[in-house]
C-alpha cells in the first residue's frame, strides 16, 4: 500500500528512547538500551511480538562472570541463530543526569533467546586477541559464506571523542578478535551510519565524517557534517569499493541526501533507507530531521515460477505466476508452434519523450516523475520513492534486441530485453529500467501475500477446502491434444504428455498436435493496434490449406504487467530488421510498443510462454517455459474454481460448468493421475485413471482410488487431477488441479 501505520500496541510499553540496540528475529522484535532523556541511559530489554502487537520487558539471567550491560546508548546489538551480541556504546559515568560525563566502553556480552519469545541470559564470552578500541555510534553485522568458514561479526567505525574508520573481525566460532586487511579506498572516518549485508557485500551509507576535504582524522573539536556517501565491502575479498563519493555534487536532489542517525534495513536484496538528521543548523539551533524514504536494488530479480494457465479460450489465456518480492512488474513473452510474419514498415527506432530511458554503459539516475541524467558512478542507479502505486502500465516501452546478457555471463535466446517507461496520461510517475547488475535506488512498490495450500495424510482427514486455479490441459477426447499444466497455489508442473485410461481404453495424448518441423503459416490479414492487452477477436482467422517449414522460433512480448497475472490476447510483432539485429549491438534499436502492431492469438494453437522480472537493476533470467493450447471452435470450455475439500475417508472434488458454444454440457469427466510402470520408462507422461463420468459438477475420490494416486514432483510434490466437460462437439480441455501434500504424505505415497 505504501503507507504507514501506527499500529495500536499494549503491554509494557516502553519508554521512548533513542541510540538504542534494535533486532528483529522473525516475528519479534528486541530493543535493549538508549537515552530515555539527556544523560539517563537504559538497559533494560524489551520484546515485541509483532504478530500480536504485545510489548513485554524481560528480565535476562545476570552473566555468572561478571555484571550485566550497564546503561548505554550507541552501542551496537546484532542478531546471529539464537544469539544476540552486544558490543561497545557511551555511558554516563555520572550518577546526575544533567552531569554528563561520558565513558566509551568497549565490553562484549552474549544474550541466548528463547525460541519463540522469551530470554535465557547474559554472558560474558572469553575472547581472544585484541579487543577494538572503546566507541559508541558504530556498526556491527554478522556475516557467514555460504561455502565455507565460521560466522564473524565485522565492526566499523564509530566515534570515541573522534570518529573512526577501522574494520573489526570477530571469529564468532572461536571467538577472536582480528583486524583484516582490506583492498580499495576506505570509507571516510564517521559515526551514526548505516551498515547492512546483502549477499556478500557490505554496505555502508551516510553517518558524520571530517568536515576537511581530505579526510584527514580530525581533532575532537574539529568540523564534522553529514554524508550521503555509499560504499560497500565485499566480505569475501575485503575490498572497498565506492558508489556515491562524498564530494559528489547533487544540485537536483537526485540521490539521497547527507544524514546521519538514520536507519536501513535489508528486505532480500533490496536496502531501504529512511530518515535520519542532516545536520546542525547554527542560525536555528537545531538539526534538521528527513522525513524521505529510499531504497537500493542490488541486483537483478529471481526468475519467477513458470507461467500457470487459470483459463483459455479460443483466442485467449488468463495466465498467472508466483509473485517475486520486491520488483517493479513483470516482461511476458511467448513464441508459437506456427511462425508469426514479421511485420515490414514499422519504424525500428523512436522513443517517445516521456519516455526515460536507460543508456548502455552508463549510469541512469532516475527520480519520479522525470528523467534524470548520468552520473560519474557507474554502479549506480538511484529514484526516489514515488507518491503513487501505478508503477508499470501494461503498455510500457520496451527496447528490444536479438540477445543481451541477463544475468551474470548467462545468455538467453532473442530477443531480450531492456526496459524503459513511458508516461500514461492518468499517470504522474515514469520508472526507468537498466540492464545491468549495478545497485539501483528507486520507488517502493508493493506486493501482495502468497498463500499455499495445506494438506495432511490423505487418510488422516479434517474437512479443508483448497481453492485451487483452474487450468486447461490434455483434452480427454480422440480428436483434439493439448497439454497444459497449472499448479494450485504453487509453481506449476511441466510434462510433454499424458496418457488417459479408464475401464475400456487407454489412449496417449501429446502436447503437438502437428509435426514438429512443419507448422501453418498465421495470416498476417488479422492484425491490430493499440494500447491494450486484452482485445478479442470476435471472428477466428483463417488457416492458408498448405503448410510451410517452420523457421527459427522468436519470442514476441506480450507486454510489461505490475501484477502476476494477465490476460493475453495478443502480442507485439516485430519489424523485420529488429529481428536480424547482431547480438553485439544491444540496444542499437529500441521500440515504441506504440509503434507496434498486434497479432491476435489462434484457435487450437500452441504457445509458449516464459516472464521474467523487473526491478531497478534491469530485467532478471527467465522462467522456464510453460506450454498453452488455445481452444477450438465450438468445443465446450474447461471447468472452473475447482474445490477440494477433505472428509474422513475420502475426498470430495466440485467445480463450475464452463462456457458451451451450444450452451449444453452432455457430461463431465474427472480424472487422476496414478501411478504406472510406463511413469517409470517415461516420468514426463502421467498417466490418467477416470473416476467419474456424469452430469453433476462434483464428485467423491475414495481412499481406495487415492491409493494409487502418483504424486508429482516436478514443482512441489502433488497429487493430479483433471476435469473436463464434453458437449455435441466431444470433450474440450481439461482444467488440471495439483493437490499439495506434505513430505509425510508424499513419501507414503
Amino acid at each position: 500500500t505504501n503507507q504507514w501505520f501506527l499500529p495500536a500496541v499494549r503491554g509494557d510499553i516502553p519508554p521512548g528512547c533513542a541510540a538504542h540496540g534494535f533486532v528483529c528475529d522473525g516475528t519479534r522484535i528486541l530493543v535493549f538500551g538508549g537515552m530515555v532523556e539527556y544523560g539517563r541511559y537504559s538497559n533494560d530489554l524489551y520484546e515485541l511480538q509483532a504478530s500480536r502487537w504485545l510489548w513485554k520487558k524481560v528480565k535476562p539471567q545476570a552473566p555468572s562472570n561478571g555484571s550485566p550491560p550497564c546503561p548505554r546508548l550507541g552501542h551496537s546489538f546484532s542478531l546471529y541463530g539464537n544469539k544476540c551480541y552486544l558490543f561497545g556504546g557511551l555511558a554516563n559515568e555520572s550518577e546526575d543526569s544533567n552531569n554528563n560525563v561520558p565513558r566509551y566502553l568497549n565490553d562484549f556480552y552474549e544474550l541466548e533467546l528463547q525460541h519463540g519469545s522469551g530470554v535465557v541470559g547474559w554472558s560474558i564470552p572469553v575472547t581472544k586477541g585484541i579487543l577494538p578500541s572503546p566507541r559508541e555510534s558504530h556498526t556491527a553485522i554478522v556475516y557467514c559464506r555460504k561455502d565455507v568458514g565460521s560466522p564473524k561479526m565485522y565492526i566499523f567505525g564509530g566515534m570515541c571523542g573522534c570518529r573512526l574508520n577501522d574494520l573489526w573481525e570477530l571469529d564468532i566460532e572461536t571467538m577472536t578478535w582480528s583486524r583484516p586487511e582490506t583492498k580499495g579506498t576506505v570509507p571516510l572516518p564517521r559515526s551514526l551510519h548505516t551498515a547492512n549485508v546483502i549477499g556478500n557485500k557490505m554496505y555502508v551509507f551516510g553517518g558524520w565524517v571530517p568536515q576537511s576535504a581530505g579526510g584527514e582524522i580530525s581533532a575532537p573539536d574539529g568540523e564534522w557534517k553529514c554524508t550521503g556517501s555509499f560504499s560497500y565491502l565485499n566480505l569475501d575479498t575485503t575490498e572497498w569499493i565506492g558508489l556515491i563519493s562524498d564530494c559528489q555534487e547533487d544540485k537536483s536532489n537526485l540521490l539521497p541526501g547527507p544524514r546521519a542517525g538514520h536507519c536501513a534495513v535489508a528486505v532480500g536484496t533490496r536496502l531501504y533507507i529512511w530518515s535520519g538528521r542532516d545536520g546542525y543548523r547554527k542560525a536555528w539551533n537545531n538539526q534538521v530531521c528527513c522525513k524521505d524514504l529510499w531504497y537500493l536494488d542490488t541486483e537483478r530479480p529471481l526468475a519467477p515460477s513458470q507461467v500457470q494457465l487459470i483459463r483459455a479460450t479460443t483466442n485467449s489465456f488468463q495466465l498467472k505466476w508466483d509473485e517475486v518480492p520486491t520488483v517493479e512488474g513483470y516482461l511476458l513473452q511467448l513464441h508459437a508452434d506456427s511462425p508469426v510474419p514479421p511485420v515490414a514498415g514499422i519504424p525500428g527506432t523512436g522513443i517517445p519523450e516521456t519516455s526515460v530511458l536507460s543508456l548502455q554503459g552508463g549510469c541512469s539516475l532516475h527520480q519520479s516523475p522525470q528523467s534524470l541524467p548520468s552520473v560519474p558512478y557507474p554502479e549506480m542507479k538511484v529514484d526516489h520513492p514515488s507518491q503513487t502505486n501505478n508503477l508499470i502500465p501494461n503498455n510500457v516501452q520496451v527496447a528490444l534486441s536479438s540477445s543481451s546478457k541477463v544475468e551474470g555471463k548467462e545468455k538467453v535466446a532473442a530477443p531480450e530485453n531492456k526496459v524503459t517507461q513511458e508516461t500514461m496520461k492518468n499517470h504522474t510517475d515514469a520508472t526507468g529500467f537498466k540492464e545491468s547488475n549495478a545497485p539501483s535506488l528507486l520507488p517502493v512498490c508493493t506486493s501482495s501475500a502468497q498463500t499455499s495450500g495445506n494438506v495432511g495424510e490423505l487418510h488422516d482427514l479434517d474437512k479443508q477446502s483448497v481453492n485451487p486455479d483452474a487450468s486447461v490441459s490434455s483434452t480427454v477426447s480422440s480428436t483434439q491434444t493439448m497439454v497444459t499444466q497449472q499448479a494450485v497455489k504453487t509453481e506449476s508442473s511441466s510434462t510433454n504428455g499424458a496418457v488417459v485410461k479408464d475401464e475400456t481404453s487407454l489412449t496417449t495424448f501429446n502436447s503437438k498436435s502437428e509435426a514438429a518441423e512443419t507448422a501453418y503459416v498465421m495470416p498476417s490479414t488479422k492484425v491490430n493496434t493499440g494500447q491494450t492487452n486484452d482485445s478479442h477477436s470476435s471472428r477466428a482467422p483463417q488457416r492458408p490449406p498448405a503448410p510451410v517449414k517452420t523457421r527459427d522460433r522468436r519470442w514476441y512480448d506480450v507486454g510489461i504487467f505490475k501484477s502476476n497475472s494477465a490476460v493475453v490476447s495478443q502480442f507485439y510483432l516485430l519489424p523485420e530488421e529488429t529481428l536480424n539485429i547482431n547480438s553485439k549491438k544491444e540496444g542499437a534499436d529500441v521500440l515504441d510498443y506504440r509503434l507496434l502492431k498486434k497479432q491476435d492469438l489462434f484457435p487450437g494453437t500452441v504457445y509458449r510462454f516464459r516472464v521474467a522480472a523487473i526491478n531497478g537493476c534491469g530485467v532478471g533470467p527467465f522462467s522456464k517455459i510453460s506450454e498453452f493450447k488455445t481452444c477450438i471452435p465450438g468445443f465446450p470450455g474447461a471447468p472452473s474454481t475447482v474445490k477440494i475439500t477433505k472428509s474422513v475417508d475420502c475426498i470430495h472434488l466440485s467445480w463450475e460448468p464452463p462456457a458451451s458454444p451450444s450452451g449444453n454440457i452432455l457430461e463431465y469427466s474427472a480424472y487422476l493421475a496414478i501411478r504406472s510402470t510406463q511413469l517409470q520408462e517415461n516420468p514426463s507422461q502421467l498417466v490418467f485413471m477416470r473416476i467419474y463420468c456424469g452430469l453433476k459438477t462434483s464428485c467423491i475420490v475414495t481412499a481406495a482410488q487415492l491409493s494409487n494416486a502418483h504424486v508429482d514432483y516436478t514443482s512441489r510434490p502433488a497429487i493430479v487431477f483433471r476435469i473436463s466437460a464434453k458437449n455435441e462437439r466431444g470433450y474440450g480441455p481439461a482444467t488440471q488441479v495439483r493437490w499439495l501434500q506434505d513430505m509425510k504424505t508424499s513419501g507414503s505415497k
